[in-house]
C-alpha cells in the first residue's frame, strides 16, 4: 500500500477528529513555529525506536516536516517497521503556514533559532554548535583591513564576544578597503566605529574594545581568556609579540597579511602542539627588512585583498571553536589576486624556535621594534 499524502487541510481536520500528527523537523526548527496540535519527534528519533514512541502499530498517523520530503522518507521507514495508517503532509509546514493554518510557536529564544537557522541545519553544526560559538570568545588585534571582514562575519556567525584593539582612528583612506567603518565616522576611535558596526549587524554580539596599541604590557591581558586569536595587525612588532604571546598561552592564532596584490594566512598553533606544528618565528626567524616590507600607505593594496585574506581567517577561527575540518596549521596558503590562483607551501616546526621548541621555557619579551628594525 502507498503512503497516503494530504494537504495541510485535510491533515487539519483529521487532527482536531482525533489523529496524531507528528512534526519529523529537528528541536530548532520547530522552536520557529510548528503545526497547532503537533507532537514534535525528531526523523532520526522517531526511526531509531518507533514501537517505544508509537506504541500501537494500528493507530493512524500523520507526519509533516518543513516541505514534506523528510515526513515522506519517515512514513516510509514506519511501514516497514509494521505501521499500517501512516500519512505524509504534502508541502510541510511551509505550506501549512502560507494557508493560513493555526501555528503554534513554543516559548523561547525565537531570534537564537531565526537568526542562525542556515547554521542549525548542517548536522556538522547544529544547535550544540552554534551554542560554542555564542560561548567562544575571539580577540582580534587590528580593526582594519583584515579585521573589518573578519569581525564582520564572526559577529554574523554568532560568535559571542568579539575582544578588539586598535589603537587608531578611521580615516578616508581607510574606506577603501575597511568595510567596517563609513564615512561618518572619520575620526572615530575604529574599534568604537567597529562596536557600532557590529552591533548593529548583531546585537547578540558582546564588543569589548580597547582603543590600545597591543604591546608586551598588555598583550596578555587581552587574549589570556581568547579561545582564538586573530592577528589583524600591519607591523612586523606586533606579529611576533602576538606570536609569543600565544605560544607562550597556548591559544592558536590566526594569522593574515597583505601586500599589494597578494596574501597570505594560515595557523599558528604551536602553544599547543609543541613540536608539531609552527609558529610565525618557524616561518620567519628574523624580520625582512623595512625597505623590503613597506606597509600598506607606502606600497598600496587592491581594496578587495584583505577581504579574502580576513575571510580566510574568520572561516580559520570558526572552525577552531567548532572543531571542524582541517585547519591551516602546518601549511602557507598564498593568494595572487591578480592570477586568480591559491597555492600552499608546508610548514614544519622549528626543532630549534627559540620560542616554540619542545621543552624551552618561555624566554620573555622582547624590544619587538627594535627586533624589527634591526637593532
Amino acid at each position: 500500500m502507498d503512503i497516503e499524502h494530504l494537504t495541510p487541510a485535510q491533515a487539519l481536520r483529521r487532527l482536531r477528529e482525533g489523529c496524531l500528527l507528528i512534526d519529523v523537523r529537528e528541536s530548532h526548527e520547530r522552536a520557529t513555529g510548528h503545526a497547532e496540535g503537533a507532537r514534535g519527534i525528531a526523523r532520526a528519533e522517531l526511526e531509531a525506536e518507533p514501537a517505544a514512541l508509537l506504541p500501537d502499530p494500528d493507530a493512524p498517523v500523520m507526519l509533516i516536516c518543513q516541505v514534506g520530503g523528510r515526513s515522506l522518507k519517515a512514513a516510509e521507514a514506519l511501514r516497514r517497521a509494521g505501521y499500517a495508517r501512516v500519512a505524509s503532509v504534502d508541502g510541510g509546514t511551509e505550506r501549512w503556514i502560507a494557508e493560513g493554518l493555526p501555528v503554534e510557536i513554543p516559548a523561547g529564544d525565537t531570534d537564537f533559532y531565526d537568526r542562525y537557522s542556515r547554521h542549525l541545519r548542517l548536522p556538522e553544526v547544529g544547535e550544540a554548535g552554534q551554542r560554542r560559538l555564542q560561548a567562544a570568545r575571539i580577540a582580534m588585534v587590528g580593526a582594519g583591513g583584515l579585521g573589518s571582514p573578519a569581525a564582520f562575519y564572526l559577529a554574523a556567525a554568532g560568535v559571542g564576544t568579539l575582544v578588539l584593539a586598535d589603537d587608531d582612528v578611521v580615516d578616508r583612506s581607510n574606506l577603501q578597503r575597511q568595510i567596517l567603518h563609513t564615512d561618518d565616522r572619520i575620526g572615530v576611535a575604529k574599534v568604537e566605529s567597529a562596536r557600532t558596526a557590529l552591533s548593529a549587524l548583531n546585537p547578540r554580539v558582546r564588543v569589548e574594545a580597547f582603543a590600545e596599541r597591543v604591546s608586551a604590557a598588555n598583550v596578555e591581558r587581552l587574549i589570556a581568556d581568547a579561545d582564538v586569536v586573530i592577528d589583524g595587525a600591519d607591523n612586523f612588532p606586533a606579529r611576533y609579540l602576538l606570536n609569543d604571546a600565544c605560544v607562550k598561552l597556548g591559544k592558536p592564532l590566526v594569522y593574515g597579511a597583505v601586500h599589494r596584490f597578494e596574501g597570505q594566512a594560515s595557523v599558528f598553533d604551536a602553544g599547543r602542539r609543541r613540536g608539531e606544528a609552527p609558529c610565525y618565528r618557524c616561518l620567519f626567524p628574523e624580520p625582512p627588512p623595512p625597505e623590503a616590507a613597506p606597509n600598506c600607505a607606502e606600497a598600496g593594496v587592491l581594496g578587495v585583498l584583505p577581504g579574502v585574506i580576513g575571510l580566510l581567517q574568520a572561516t580559520e577561527a570558526i572552525k577552531l571553536v567548532l572543531g571542524l575540518g582541517t585547519s591551516l596549521g602546518g601549511r602557507l596558503l598564498h593568494f595572487d589576486a591578480l592570477g586568480m590562483r591559491f597555492r600552499e607551501t608546508r610548514l614544519s616546526a622549528d626543532p630549534d624556535c627559540p620560542v616554540c621548541a619542545p621543552g624551552r621555557e618561555f624566554p620573555g619579551y622582547i624590544d619587538y621594534a627594535a627586533f624589527c628594525a634591526g637593532g
